[in-house]
C-alpha cells in the first residue's frame, strides 16, 4: 500500500461497533474481494471489499474476518484467516501480511492460514445458532457478477442449512456513515490530494488541449502523493460533454470560449473525496457562463446550510429543487408557465437539474448509509447542484464534500479548493 499505516485503534472500535447489533450466538463473516480477470492472465488492480477493511484494515485478497462475540472460546471471538506467503509467492507478487503483520494492522489477536478455515469454522458453527452473511444492498447495485462474498454465501447455506440467517448490510450501513475522527482525517487528505490536482491543471488547461491530457496531469499529482489514483473514473467533459451527466471518455480537443467540467476525486487508504470544479478553457467566463455559474454556487451556498443534524434527505431535495427553481427563473431558462404547468413527479427546474444534490461520501464514493432517517453529526455527503443547457453547450455543476456537525454549517473538507469564478480566473491567468 502506498498511504501511511492507519492506527488500528480504529478497526478495533469498528469491530466493537458492529458486535454491539449482533445477536447473542451469532457470528459473522466478511470476505474479500476476488481479482477480477480481464483475459489471457491479465487482471485488473485489486480492490478491497470496503466492509472487511473498514473491520479489519487487511486490504489483501484471500482474507476472511469471521466475528462471533459470544465464542466460549475467547481465542475465536475475532479471527483473521489469511493466504499464507511463501518466499515464492514473496518473489513473484511481493510480501504478504504475515500472523504478526496481521495482528499490528488489525488488533486481530487469532490469526489462521485460509487452509484452516473449514475446520476451524466448523467449530465455531457447531456452536453458532446464527450467521450474518455480508450482502451488498446498495441502492445502486450491480449484482450480475458474482463475487467471493455471493460464493461462500451460496457454500454455507449449502453446508449450514440449520442455522439462522441474518443480514451484516443494515448494521454495516448505519456504523459507516457516521465517521471517526481517524476516518475524517484520512478524507481530509484525500481532498488535499484532491485540492493539489486542481490547482495543477489550473495552470496547465489552455484552448486546444485534450480532456485526456488533463486527466493525465490529475493522475500524474494523484499518484505522487500516496494515492492510488482517481476515486472513480474522471469526467473531464468540455462544451456540451459536460451536459452528459456521466460522461467518462474524456477524448475530446477543449475549443477556447468552452467551459470544462471536471468531476474528480483522488482515493487516499481506500477513502474517496469527490469534486466538481468548472474552469473557462481560455481562462475567462463570458457573462452568460458566468451568471449561469454564479447561480450554481448559490445553490450550493444555500443548500449546504440544510445539511445539518434531523434533516431528512427526502424534505432536503425538495428544498433544493425550490432554490434551483428560482436561478433558473432569474436565468430566463423556465417560465412561470412551466411552473405552473409542471408534474409533481417531474417539476420544471428537472428540466435543467435532473440529479440529486447531496450522497453519502467514505470508503465508498457513493457510501452506504440510511437514506430514510434523519442525518446526524459526523457524516459526510457531497453537495453538487448543477445546471446543464445542451442548447447552449453548456453544463455546470460545482461539488464539495461536506461533514455534518453537531451545530451549525457542515465542515467543508474542500474548503481550500478554488470555487469563485474571480478566483478561478486569476489562477488561471497568473
Amino acid at each position: 500500500m502506498k498511504y501511511h499505516k492507519i492506527d488500528r485503534a480504529l478497526f478495533i472500535r469498528n469491530r466493537e461497533k458492529f458486535n454491539a447489533h449482533m445477536e447473542k450466538g451469532a457470528l459473522s463473516v466478511f470476505n474479500s474481494n476476488d481479482v477480477y480477470p480481464v483475459s489471457a492472465d491479465a487482471t485488473m488492480p485489486f480492490q478491497q471489499h470496503r466492509d472487511i477493511f473498514y473491520l479489519s484494515g487487511v486490504d489483501q485478497e484471500e482474507s476472511i474476518l469471521v466475528l462471533f462475540p459470544t465464542c466460549k472460546n475467547e481465542a475465536h471471538r475475532e479471527v483473521l484467516f489469511l493466504k499464507e506467503t511463501s518466499d515464492l509467492i514473496a518473489v513473484w507478487e511481493g510480501e504478504k501480511l504475515n500472523k504478526e503483520q496481521a495482528f499490528e494492522t488489525s488488533g486481530v489477536k487469532t490469526v489462521y492460514w485460509l487452509n484452516q478455515f473449514d475446520t476451524i469454522f466448523k467449530q465455531m458453527m457447531a456452536e453458532a445458532e446464527t450467521i450474518y452473511f455480508n450482502t451488498n444492498e446498495h441502492l445502486r447495485a450491480s449484482t450480475e457478477v458474482e463475487t467471493r462474498e455471493d460464493r461462500f454465501i451460496k457454500r454455507m447455506k449449502s453446508d449450514y442449512p440449520a442455522h439462522q440467517v441474518r443480514k451484516s448490510a443494515p448494521i454495516m450501513h448505519r456504523i459507516r456513515s457516521i465517521k471517526e475522527d481517524v476516518e475524517l482525517a484520512l478524507m481530509q487528505e484525500a481532498c488535499n490530494i484532491t485540492e493539489a490536482g486542481f490547482k495543477r491543471i489550473l495552470g496547465f488547461v489552455k484552448p486546444d488541449v485534450w480532456e485526456y491530457e488533463i486527466e493525465a496531469e490529475f493522475a500524474h499529482e494523484f499518484l505522487r502523493r500516496r494515492s492510488k489514483g482517481f476515486a472513480y473514473t474522471p469526467i473531464i467533459a468540455s462544451g456540451k460533454n459536460a451536459c452528459v451527466l456521466h460522461y467518462i471518455e474524456n477524448n475530446q480537443r477543449c475549443a477556447s470560449g468552452d467551459v470544462i467540467l471536471l468531476d474528480v476525486g483522488a482515493e487516499y487508504a481506500n477513502y474517496s473525496s469527490d469534486m466538481t470544479r468548472c474552469i473557462p478553457v481560455n481562462g475567462r467566463f463570458t457573462e452568460r457562463q458566468r451568471a449561469v455559474y454564479n447561480a450554481v454556487l448559490h445553490v450550493k451556498r444555500e443548500a449546504e446550510k440544510l445539511l445539518v443534524p434531523g434533516t431528512v434527505m427526502t424534505e432536503y431535495h425538495k428544498e433544493v429543487g425550490h432554490l434551483m427553481e428560482e436561478q433558473l427563473l432569474h436565468l430566463g431558462l423556465i417560465d412561470k408557465t412551466d411552473i405552473q404547468n409542471q408534474r409533481p413527479e417531474w417539476p420544471a427546474y428537472k428540466k435543467y437539474f435532473m440529479h440529486g444534490t447531496s450522497h453519502f461520501l467514505g470508503l465508498d464514493t457513493h457510501d452506504v448509509g440510511l437514506w430514510n432517517e434523519p442525518i446526524k453529526a459526523g457524516m459526510v455527503f457531497t453537495c453538487e447542484p448543477g445546471i446543464y443547457i445542451p442548447e447552449e453547450g453548456l453544463g455546470i455543476r460545482i461539488e464539495d464534500d461536506l461533514v455534518v456537525q453537531d451545530a451549525g454549517a457542515p465542515f467543508n473538507l474542500m474548503r481550500h479548493i478554488p470555487i469563485e469564478a474571480d478566483e478561478i480566473e486569476a489562477l488561471m491567468n497568473a
